[in-house]
């Protein structure tokens, strides 16, 4: 039983770009967490105004979105491992500059904001290209242990990188976070160096279309990926009740500072905890039906938050809803991957990684209008029952997804035009790729 749960470091035993891409991932994401709370912080410090913060995150949005989507062309257009390292070069100056900033005289605020920008560009960028370079290392059946990887490798890096920073501004000031961060970019970059290049697919390099409405095409007519969007965007839009964590924290819950920390960390306790105990995902038969009931899963628990007045049973159903939620992502995004001929798959994975990024936000406008309107309460219970009654629309209205599984047939589901470049995986392995282009 206990081999059934642990998580399956094959992939990473198996194969050696793989352990290098994840390190790089590993070293990129800490270093990311750090800027997450560095910049914030200080653009509260220089202007003492919460609207300042909030400006400073959606200029962060905005470029975080705008990056993933021409990072998804540069994906599959460019060599995938100078794609990589040129993020990570890009997002190491920009720490140093965010250093340089913070240690002047006078710091300015303008160029906080722009810089910060260009450091959420630069995770956008290369956002793309680090998962779909995945399925380019490992064979189909370790795919799925694959993903659960990258998703603990993200999950620690949400936790640790801003408890690292916090630590860091507290002891040493901003300016060392900021040159943290950059230390962990530039480090990042170096396990890419010793990877094999990762030249765009055979189907691009022979001239094939590379613009971003191919990838909008593509998933238009593939009615199991367009039912892992829209089942996605329904449970964030709906059952995403971030922004009501304060209010709930002080007049539910009648805590302070802490009970709010404890409500944002909740998710990512109970998602870390999923990851951790993956193993049997890959076994997985019916891997649609498994991720309608754990989004089915994530909105009854939002909802049951709704109905409680104790803080301890409140975190717990946030650590089943983000327990369910890894699940689903890790799902979601190998069938994705598995679907997607590997011409298109940075594309198509910018719009996944797009929608992930702008669908919680419009989750927190939904969740604050209700509260404002009626109770933080009523806005997590009304939120989580109609992300409920959206998965049941979805699954019928999506029965390809309902009967999706994780080792699809070449022909399953894919648009015709798309069928010579697809398969189980369509571009060769690092390891292929040497032996095609010989000593």
């Amino acid at each position: 039983m206990g081999a059934d749960l642990a998580l399956d470091l094959t992939p990473v035993r198996a194969h050696r770009e793989l352990r290098l891409l994840f390190v790089s991932q590993l070293g990129g994401m800490l270093g990311y967490g750090v800027t997450q709370v560095a910049i914030p912080f200080q653009a509260y410090a220089l202007t003492h105004s919460s609207l300042w913060v909030g400006w400073t995150a959606l200029a962060q949005a905005v470029a975080t979105i705008a990056g993933l989507l021409r990072g998804g062309t540069l994906a599959d257009s460019k060599d995938r491992r100078r794609v990589l390292i040129g993020t990570r070069l890009l997002m190491a100056a920009t720490s140093a500059a965010l250093a340089l900033n913070a240690v002047a005289a006078r710091p300015q605020l303008w160029l906080l904001v722009a810089l910060a920008a260009a450091s959420a560009a630069g995770f956008g960028l290369g956002s793309p290209t680090r998962i779909a370079t995945v399925p380019r290392l490992v064979s189909p059946e370790l795919l799925p242990a694959a993903s659960a990887l990258q998703a603990i490798i993200n999950q620690v890096g949400l936790l640790v990188g801003p408890a690292t920073a916090g630590l860091v501004i507290g002891f040493s000031g901003i300016t060392s976070a900021f040159g943290l961060a950059a230390a962990g970019m530039f480090l990042s970059a170096l396990p890419l160096i010793s990877m094999h290049p990762l030249p765009r697919s055979a189907t691009a390099a022979l001239g094939g279309s590379r613009t971003f409405p191919d990838a909008l095409r593509f998933v238009g007519k593939s009615r199991v990926i367009l039912g892992i969007l829209l089942v996605d965007t329904n449970a964030m839009v709906f059952g995403m009740p971030r922004a009501v964590f304060p209010a709930l924290a002080i007049e539910t819950f009648h805590g302070g500072a802490t009970a709010v920390g404890l409500l944002f960390a909740a998710p990512s306790a109970g998602a870390m905890l999923a990851a951790a105990t993956s193993g049997w995902i890959s076994r997985v038969q019916h891997a649609g039906r498994v991720i309608l009931f754990a989004v089915a899963v994530w909105g009854a628990a939002i909802a049951a938050i709704g109905l409680t007045s104790q803080l301890p049973i409140a975190l717990a159903l946030l650590a089943v809803a983000g327990a369910a939620d890894v699940v689903s992502e890790v799902l979601r995004l190998t069938i994705l991957q598995l679907r997607t001929p590997d011409a298109l798959r940075g594309r198509v994975t910018s719009v996944l990684l797009a929608q992930t990024a702008a669908s919680p936000l419009l989750g927190d406008t939904e969740a604050g209008m209700v509260a404002a309107a009626a109770t933080p309460a009523l806005s997590v219970l009304t939120g989580g029952l109609a992300s409920l009654a959206g998965v049941l629309l979805i699954a019928v209205a999506f029965p390809a997804l309902r009967t999706a599984r994780l080792k699809p047939t070449p022909a399953q589901d894919v648009p015709v035009e798309h069928a010579q470049d697809h398969g189980a995986l369509t571009a060769p392995t690092a390891r292929e790729a040497d032996r095609q282009r010989g000593p």
